[in-house]
């Protein structure tokens, strides 16, 4: 029984064509990050990087900012772009591209963006993040947020009085164990 399912497995796969083999890879990616402060939302949160643009993490950040953009549309100049610089970006969904948002952080010196949903309440549905068409390229990472992860960290900055909160990226998961992993309790992991 077990050889006949990895017969028919192995035969799916080769039926597929290769570049959905590659690309589907892909489509199933995860990339984790872990808020250390503010305190109330200390939680690894998931995101999904970015489908064909954009830059891979080289290296883990233990303490780096998450910075809301002000606007936290940023689909233009930013007023605090300068606190942009050299840390990760929290952006917002909406008004341009995924991929105009990313240029517009990459250009104001940031390592990578974390573009959430703009519907505070989606908390289970990954947006797939493409190119624009517009044959512009990114360097820096992208990754997609839950809207409900993305209002939560966004409502404790704002309790809290904080410019940005400090996180650690990339977290690898299964390195932790099952009862150190704090997950975001209104997110179904």
């Amino acid at each position: 029984m077990v050889g006949g399912a990895w017969s028919c497995c192995l035969l799916f796969l080769l039926l597929l064509p290769s570049s959905l083999l590659v690309l589907g890879l892909r489509f199933q990616e995860y990339l984790y990050f872990q808020v250390l402060s503010p305190g109330d939302i200390r939680y690894i949160f998931t995101t999904t990087p970015a489908k064909d643009f954009g830059g891979a993490f080289k290296q883990r950040y233990d303490q780096i900012h998450l910075v809301p953009a002000d606007p936290l549309e940023a689909c233009g100049e930013l007023s605090n772009g300068a606190f942009i610089q050299g840390q990760i970006a929290l952006v917002e969904r909406g008004g341009c591209s995924f991929l105009s948002k990313t240029k517009v952080i990459q250009e104001h010196g940031g390592r990578a963006v974390i573009i959430t949903d703009n519907a505070a309440d989606n908390d289970s549905f990954y947006v797939e993040m493409i190119q624009d068409s517009s044959g512009r390229t990114a360097d820096i990472p992208a990754l997609f947020l839950l809207g409900r992860d993305g209002y939560m960290i966004q409502r404790s900055l704002e309790q809290h009085g904080l410019p940005w909160a400090v996180i650690s990226i990339p977290v690898n998961v299964s390195s932790i164990p099952a009862f150190d992993l704090r997950q975001p309790p209104w997110t179904f992991w």
